[in-house]
C-alpha cells in the first residue's frame, strides 16, 4: 500500500496544554516535515518561560543535532559574545530555531548544513507561534532571512527592515543577520564591521523592551 503523504504541518503534534513544557515534549516526536527522519534530535528552544526577548535562528546545525540545544556550535559562540557586547545576558533570553530538525547533507566525510525550504519553515511554524505564545516576549529578534521569514509569516529581505523595530505577526520585531553569515566572511574588518551592526541590533532589540514598558 502506498505511504500516506507528510501531512507538511506540525499542527497535528501540538499538545492540548501549550506550556514550553508539554510543548517541548510533544516536539519531540513531530513528523509534520521530512526533516525528522535523518536528525539525531528535535531541537526544542530553551531559557526563562517568560523572556522579555527571545531570538529565533534558522534551524539547528551539527553541534545542536548532536547536543540538542540551539545555538551551541560556533555560531552560537559568536551569538554569546554578541549579546555579551550587546549587555545582554543570555541566560535572560529565550533561544529558539524557526525550524527544529537539522537538515543536512553528507559532503567529505561531514555533514553540512542546508538552509531549510519554505516549506519546511512553514510545517514548523506552529511551534514557533506556540512557543511565543507561551512566552509572550516583549520583543523577538529574527536572527537571519529565515528566521524573518518565519516570524513575519512572509519572505522579508534583511536590508529592507534592518535598523529599526517592526511590528510583525508575532509581535514587535528586530531583524539582523545570523550570526553564521559572519563566519563565512574571510575579510577581517569586513566581521568586524557585520559583527558591530550585530551587535547593534541586539543592543536596539534590548532598548526596544525598556521603551515598550513605558
Amino acid at each position: 500500500m502506498p505511504r500516506t503523504p507528510e501531512p507538511g504541518d506540525a499542527t497535528p503534534w501540538l499538545p492540548a496544554r501549550r506550556t514550553l513544557a508539554a510543548l517541548r515534549t510533544a516536539a519531540q516526536g513531530c513528523r509534520g516535515c521530512p526533516l525528522w527522519r535523518d536528525a539525531t534530535r528535535t531541537v526544542f528552544g530553551e531559557g526563562p518561560r517568560r523572556a522579555e526577548l527571545m531570538l529565533v535562528g534558522e534551524a539547528p546545525g551539527d553541534a545542536e543535532d548532536r547536543v540538542g540545544r540551539p545555538f551551541v556550535g560556533p555560531a552560537g559562540g559568536l551569538l554569546d559574545r554578541a549579546l555579551t557586547d550587546a549587555g545582554i545576558d543570555r541566560v535572560l533570553v529565550y533561544i529558539t530555531n524557526a525550524v527544529k530538525h537539522f537538515g543536512f547533507a553528507h559532503a567529505r566525510g561531514m555533514r553540512l548544513h542546508k538552509s531549510p525550504q519554505a516549506a519546511h519553515i512553514n510545517a514548523c511554524r506552529p511551534w514557533l507561534v506556540a512557543e511565543v505564545a507561551a512566552v509572550r516576549p516583549q520583543v523577538i529578534v529574527a536572527l537571519g532571512a529565515v528566521a524573518a521569514r518565519a516570524v513575519c509569516g512572509r519572505p522579508v529581505t534583511i536590508a529592507a527592515v534592518r535598523g529599526r523595530v517592526i511590528d510583525a505577526a508575532l509581535g514587535r520585531v528586530v531583524v539582523t543577520t545570523h550570526p553564521s553569515a559572519l563566519l563565512r566572511l574571510r575579510e577581517h574588518d569586513e566581521r568586524e564591521q557585520a559583527f558591530a551592526l550585530l551587535v547593534r541590533d541586539l543592543r536596539m532589540a534590548h532598548d526596544a523592551i525598556s521603551a515598550g514598558q513605558h
